[in-house]
């Protein structure tokens, strides 16, 4: 079965209150301006998920959020998790064990490093990923577990310089 993963990196933060913890920061103005710019080009592509998966940090909180509408996700579940603060290619391995083989596309929301080096790892290709990107991946496998386990197309990287005026 022909699988689709969208690893989307949280937008830009804010660092302004330094009594907040790092899981507790929110986006800041470039970061609630980028994410829905994200979500239309997203929409415009095709890349609807079929069910997201998401740190639950307050700023990618904010960024599914943001970008939900945008993308016309309004509806497709999420589940904000502890599992993907600050995570990696096996944390996201490992949640797929039970993601229900039905879904062709699936979104998952997080940080750097992690997600940099996982969409390194699955394409084989060296990818940078700044605040907001969302690379579009491509994949096969009779279920997710063993899509996980081999090497995938990087189909795009969307960037929110690319997508706003004046950059984001």
């Amino acid at each position: 079965m022909n699988r689709r993963l969208i690893l989307l990196r949280h937008a830009k933060s804010s660092w302004k209150d330094e009594r907040q913890t790092d899981h507790e920061r929110p986006l800041n103005r470039r970061g609630r301006e980028s994410a829905p710019a994200v979500g239309a080009r997203l929409l415009e592509l095709g890349w609807r998920p079929d069910a997201v998966w998401s740190s639950d940090a307050t700023r990618t909180v904010e960024t599914w959020e943001r970008m939900a509408e945008a993308l016309g996700a309004g509806h497709v579940p999420i589940r904000f998790t502890r599992d993907l603060y600050l995570a990696g290619l096996a944390e996201i391995r490992t949640l797929a064990r039970g993601w229900d083989d039905d879904l062709e596309t699936v979104l998952v929301l997080g940080h750097n490093p992690g997600w940099e080096n996982a969409a390194s790892e699955l394409s084989g290709r060296s990818t940078e990923m700044t605040t907001a990107n969302a690379a579009l991946l491509s994949g096969h496998g009779a279920t997710w577990s063993e899509a996980l386990g081999t090497t995938w197309t990087l189909v795009d990287l969307v960037r929110p310089r690319d997508l706003m005026d004046g950059g984001a």
